[in-house]
């Protein structure tokens, strides 16, 4: 690549409310989607302008650019990281916990975001975020967490008991 090609140290990000955002080169490519953009079309997509994000609004995207922010000099994940331990556990570094520390309309937006920007490291985040607010919880519990509607039959839920049996703690 020669001189004149060199990527850009900055992007600009357009969230689908329109606003445009600029970030660090290295903090933007925390996301496999932008950093697949760079790699495949180089200084020409920075060129024509910001690059749209038309799935994530301003707040979301500050949000989770914050995150790449702070996890911007984390190694870059490999394909052994998804056979680990960090799959079967719950515990989430204390930055990440405060910065989960969201309603759950802005949770579940981030991890929708994350998941449509391909940020692995924010989507095991906020999936462990929910799993830890319905770990230990009954089911009626978990509905008023998440203002669920049961709008199963006692019947059903009776049949459903004893087809997941097998799931049960013991």
């Amino acid at each position: 690549m020669s001189e004149s090609q060199a990527l850009p140290q900055k992007v600009q990000l357009q969230s689908s409310d329109g606003v445009v955002i600029e970030v660090d080169r290295e903090v933007a490519v925390r996301s496999v989607l932008l950093r697949n953009l760079l790699d495949d079309f180089g200084a020409s997509i920075v060129n024509e302008g910001p690059i749209p994000l038309n799935n994530v609004n301003e707040a979301v995207l500050r949000k989770v650019l914050e995150w790449c922010e702070h996890h911007r000099n984390d190694p870059a994940q490999t394909a052994d990281d998804e056979n680990d331990t960090r799959k079967r556990t719950t515990d989430i570094d204390e930055w990440d916990q405060k910065f989960m520390q969201v309603d759950q309309e802005m949770l579940f937006e981030i991890i929708l975001a994350s998941n449509y920007m391909d940020i692995k490291g924010l989507l095991d985040v906020g999936c462990k975020t929910v799993a830890n607010m319905i770990k230990g919880k009954s089911p009626e519990e978990i509905r008023k967490t998440f203002n669920i509607t049961n709008d199963f039959t006692p019947e059903e839920e009776e049949q459903i008991r004893r087809e997941n049996e097998w799931a049960e703690d013991r």
